[in-house]
């Protein structure tokens, strides 16, 4: 679906009956952080400083198109497209609009100093360091359910504490990593469209 399509389907297509309600593998999606109201948002804006990759960042705008990522496992046959994400699964969360991957490593981020949070790889693919446990408290990743992303890697989890850029991207705010787990880090799936599994395996449609 071209994104104008996803800006205009919030309808949200049911999961497998074992969780009608879980966000599932292929699904393309927005991210709010529910302590700072913005959400998880990246462009073609490189940081200035640390790793020079492409910068990440939290928006309060709910209808910018660079906030939409899709949910990937740590291969393709690890998360096929429809399938419920399990609590406690390794997932990559893909930017639609660069197909760069959520990363991290040990490179401190531009405002609070904190572990800096880029946008890397190319077409979908980076390495180990794209890779994010969900944490969330049932079996599934619920769509209703405030989760945590915490990195394989690293051990950090995904946040925000409020810091705001200035020029070029002034009033976003800065996404990095915590080493620990508080209301800073939990975020919720909002606007996007859920795949169902597909009644023909042999289909391979994208989005």
């Amino acid at each position: 679906f071209p994104l104008l399509l996803l800006a205009l389907l919030p309808g949200l297509c049911p999961g497998r009956e074992s969780a009608p309600g879980a966000v599932t593998c292929g699904s393309v999606l927005k991210l709010l952080n529910t302590r700072h109201n913005v959400r998880l948002h990246s462009h073609e804006v490189k940081y200035g400083s640390g790793s020079g990759q492409q910068s990440v960042t939290g928006v309060e705008a709910s209808d910018d198109a660079n906030s939409y990522w899709r949910i990937r496992g740590k291969s393709d046959s690890s998360c096929q497209r429809g399938t419920p994400v399990k609590c406690g699964q390794a997932i990559r969360l893909t930017h639609v609009n660069t197909g760069k991957n959520l990363h991290t490593h040990h490179f401190p981020s531009p405002l609070s100093n904190n572990q800096e949070v880029s946008a890397f790889g190319d077409d979908g693919e980076g390495d180990d360091l794209d890779f994010w446990i969900v944490q969330c408290s049932g079996s599934y990743w619920e769509r209703e359910d405030a989760v945590r992303f915490k990195h394989v890697g690293t051990e950090v989890f995904l946040s925000i504490t409020g810091e705001q850029y200035g020029h070029p991207i002034r009033g976003q705010r800065e996404v990095h990593g915590m080493p620990a787990a508080n209301h800073h880090n939990y975020w919720k799936a909002m606007e996007g469209v859920f795949i169902k599994p597909s009644l023909d395996p042999a289909k391979h449609d994208e989005l």
